[in-house]
């Protein structure tokens, strides 16, 4: 069975040849975040291959990413950022797959400006240009941003999306994360939305098992099924190892079949950005 780790961030100093933002948040922990730690993590752990996120703190450049999937290209691929602020970055999306190892863009919604700009229809041209050029997105929002989101998945049956985190709100906790999940379960009805059951551990004040936890993914199971429901582990922000988040999916949720095992794990997130390579030649 293919392990692909569907959300993990790799960063690199805040050097002046390499500048953050200067209004840039804090990063998960104080020190980089390099490549060849995640290797090492993913050996030990037993995941074969990971989806690279470009983290916001880091500004809108992938390039740490896609050298990272350069090197790697049967282990990394990159969900790529993309500057939302200027319609300039249209012309950017119809070439964005021709780049090796950039599978789709990944965006953040839920912070402002994009928030604002997406509330007053100012990125309509990115949904509209993904789907015209079949780019998948990754898109981070809250429960306020449902009906956006609806709107998007019912005006482009073609883009494939993923909800990352499962909507679930930043900083909650058990009932606090999950206690309104039912407008999140409603889109499995859109078949271009999948979600990312990523971060898992952080949402929960349990410790392995992560006893709290498996009700509600019994529940996104229930609605999405195993093939768009994507296992990740936001790595660099759990509380847990590597091999816990990944047992929690693996041996703790005995309703789980081998098959699905299979979708969940890592067919599921493949298909859906068409990354046809990972784990070749492993």
């Amino acid at each position: 069975m293919l392990i692909v780790d569907s959300q993990v961030h790799i960063w690199g100093a805040n050097t002046p040849k390499t500048p953050w933002p200067k209004d840039h948040i804090k990063p998960h922990r104080d020190t980089p975040f390099m490549k060849e730690e995640l290797l090492s993590q993913m050996i030990t752990a037993g995941v074969d291959c990971a989806v690279l996120v470009p983290p916001i703190w880091q500004g809108d450049s992938n390039e740490f990413a896609l050298e990272a999937a350069r090197s790697h290209p049967q282990r990394f691929s990159v969900m790529g950022r993309i500057d939302t602020s200027t319609e300039a970055s249209k012309e950017l999306i119809c070439g964005w797959r021709s780049q090796p190892g950039l599978m789709g863009i990944r965006v953040v919604p839920r912070r402002e400006p994009l928030r604002s700009q997406w509330a007053n229809g100012q990125i309509d041209w990115l949904w509209a240009e993904c789907a015209k050029a079949q780019v998948p997105v990754m898109v981070l929002i809250d429960i306020a941003q449902i009906n956006l989101i609806v709107s998007v998945a019912q005006r482009y049956p073609e883009l494939k999306i993923i909800l990352d985190h499962l909507c679930l709100p930043s900083g909650a906790k058990d009932e606090a994360a999950f206690g309104n999940i039912e407008p999140v379960l409603a889109l499995a009805q859109y078949p271009n939305i999948a979600v990312k059951a990523s971060s898992m551990p952080s949402f929960t004040k349990d410790t392995y098992p992560f006893l709290s936890l498996h009700t509600p993914l019994r529940r996104f199971y229930d609605a999405f099924g195993p093939q768009r429901m994507f296992w990740g582990t936001d790595l660099s922000h759990i509380p847990c190892t590597y091999q816990e988040a990944l047992h929690l999916f693996t041996q703790a949720l005995p309703w789980l079949t081998q098959e699905d095992k299979t979708w969940m794990m890592g067919r599921g997130i493949c298909e859906w950005i068409d990354w046809r390579n990972a784990g070749a030649a492993l």
